[in-house]
């Protein structure tokens, strides 16, 4: 790999990385205001919105991801899905895992609610589905952050 290629990947990485803790950032505001118990319809949407943008900017980390190591992203049927599972795999002599196993679990979920949120949004959403789910992500965001992380430190030179 050349110098100039693996500096532009880390770039990139970095920089999808902060758009997922803007994300973050702006569902923890959420995160108050559905602990001050002031749910209401417009607030479990914006939830939903921004549970869908988080996982988008992760799906996206999983493509600079994807196309720098394996320069192969077929966009067939369960392209997600299959985004995401490759993310957990140990690739010997390409790249190690992106996610643990706990993390792939739960990006899995998030992921879910994504394909949920784009599909069948003129139904409207749950309020205890989103609320559970938001809880779920925000306890979770350190170790997937630390899985990126680490994931960084094994294929630095």
């Amino acid at each position: 790999m050349e110098q100039e290629n693996i500096i532009t990947f880390f770039a990139d990485i970095n920089d999808q990385t902060n758009q997922i803790k803007k994300n973050y950032s702006t569902l923890e505001k959420k995160m108050t205001l559905l602990t001050d118990g002031n749910i209401t319809p417009e607030l479990v949407d914006s939830i939903g919105y921004w549970l869908h943008n988080l996982y988008c900017a992760y799906e996206d980390l999983f493509k600079i991801v994807a196309s720098f190591f394996e320069n192969n992203l077929s966009t067939n049927g369960g392209y997600h899905k299959t985004l995401l599972k490759r993310m957990r795999m140990n690739i010997e002599g390409v790249r190690p895992a992106l996610l643990s196993e706990e993390n792939f679990r739960n990006m899995d979920e998030l992921r879910g609610f994504r394909h949920v949120f784009r599909h069948t949004y003129s139904y409207g959403l749950d309020d205890d589905r989103v609320a559970f789910l938001l809880r779920k992500v925000m306890k979770n965001k350190k170790t997937i952050l630390n899985d990126i992380e680490t994931f960084k430190q094994k294929v630095n030179p």
